[in-house]
């Protein structure tokens, strides 16, 4: 049988975005209990390592640079699980990390338009948009819930079209990421009649920028050869975390507001990304220390782009997938599966901040006279954006090469 596509994107530019004016009106003011507030939110942070550590290890990625928001991923498919029935919503529920016994999708729903409120600030933003063929009518409780709790924007578009279709969904990308991905769709499944889009969009400016006088040539040690790279480098009190068990070093970045950049220098590589978990992130946040450092920071710009289908499969949401899949909720009348889940993202760190996630390195040596430890990210390191109110893991990656 032939099915409907229907296709989820997922966008991530650190940089800032509006959220826009909503087409589809206001939230319903219920108040989400805390009880499944920090569920959600727990499940949300789990689920960030465990597809990070899905990342890493996929045969496609090997040797790549990694960058991605997990928030973004969670908010895009807790939005299809709004759509799921049966056994596809039990794998979408389950794959999220959502206990199906203490948790039902209204309480999600309201959990997801709290963390959206609550992101909502001068330095990130981050929403819905569900782009709609003019012949396929999606029930209209989906599409009200999209509306309140996922602040989803609505537009009407005509996919036989499809040059004027791909056109439409790529400037509002643009807009919505400041021109940071300008071209996410290069075509369109002759079967589409749906896609569903989740952006997020963050300009971090540090609390302490560092000097562009100081920036010097230097040397990245990646993983098969040294590559050239702009090192910035400042003295300062910064926030260090040793984490001996891991033999791993955390340096402290706070940007202006309330985000923060962790930068992750382990002796080995694999043994953090075996281990890394929230508590780790908990950890470093409450337990890091004040100390003079000489750090070394790359400056550097990358994008990334996934095709998630074969690592979503892999977590178990397979269903939405096959000939299966029930999305009953989104519409009766069409047999819909997902054609493809699509994520892309981008990273920009220079002295004044960051758009996106940024960089882990630490090397130490002392030097003469004032003894001043020196953190130089010059090998490969681990990068988390994190929002230090709620802990919540905005951005994660692992930077290998930054000059691929």
């Amino acid at each position: 049988m032939m099915h409907a596509a229907l296709a989820i994107w997922i966008l991530s530019a650190v940089f800032c975005v509006g959220r826009g004016d909503h087409h589809f009106g206001h939230a319903n003011e219920d108040q989400e209990t805390d009880s499944s507030l920090s569920q959600v939110s727990t499940a949300n942070k789990e689920f960030a390592f465990r597809l990070y550590r899905k990342l890493a290890a996929h045969p496609d990625f090997q040797g790549k640079n990694i960058f991605f928001s997990p928030v973004s991923i969670s908010t895009a498919l807790a939005a299809l699980s709004v759509g799921a029935r049966g056994e596809t919503h039990r794998q979408l529920f389950s794959g999220l990390g959502f206990n199906s016994s203490q948790l039902m999708q209204a309480d999600v729903d309201q959990s997801f338009r709290t963390l959206l409120q609550n992101a909502k600030s001068g330095d990130t933003s981050e929403g819905t948009a569900v782009f709609v063929d003019n012949r396929f009518k999606p029930q209209p409780e989906f599409l009200e819930v999209l509306k309140q709790s996922y602040f989803a924007e609505g537009f009407n578009v005509d996919f036989t079209q499809a040059t004027e279709s791909v056109n439409t969904i790529n400037k509002y990308v643009e807009t919505k990421t400041n021109g940071k991905i300008d071209k996410l769709v290069e075509s369109l499944d002759v079967n589409t009649v749906m896609y569903l889009i989740s952006y997020i969009y963050f300009k971090g400016k540090w609390e302490t920028p560092f000097d562009p006088r100081d920036t010097r040539d230097d040397h990245f040690h990646a993983e098969n050869a040294q590559v050239p790279v702009q090192m910035m480098n400042m003295e300062e009190d910064v926030d260090i975390y040793d984490d001996k068990p891991i033999n791993t070093t955390v340096l402290h970045l706070p940007f202006n507001g309330t985000h923060s950049m962790l930068l992750m220098l382990p002796d080995n590589m694999a043994t953090l990304e075996n281990a890394i978990s929230p508590g780790h992130v908990n950890k470093w946040l409450k337990w890091k220390k004040k100390r003079t450092y000489h750090i070394y920071v790359p400056k550097f710009s990358i994008k990334t782009s996934y095709e998630l289908n074969k690592v979503l499969t892999e977590m178990g949401m397979a269903d939405m997938f096959r000939d299966s899949a029930n999305l009953t909720g989104i519409s009766e009348g069409h047999k819909l599966a997902v054609s493809e889940v699509v994520h892309q993202a981008t990273l920009d760190v220079d002295e004044a901040g960051a758009t996106a996630a940024a960089a882990t390195g630490i090397g130490i040596m002392l030097m003469s006279l004032r003894i001043v430890p020196v953190l130089k990210f010059n090998r490969p390191f681990m990068v988390i954006i994190t929002e230090r109110n709620t802990e919540n893991i905005v951005f994660m990656g692992k930077i290998i090469n930054p000059n691929i």
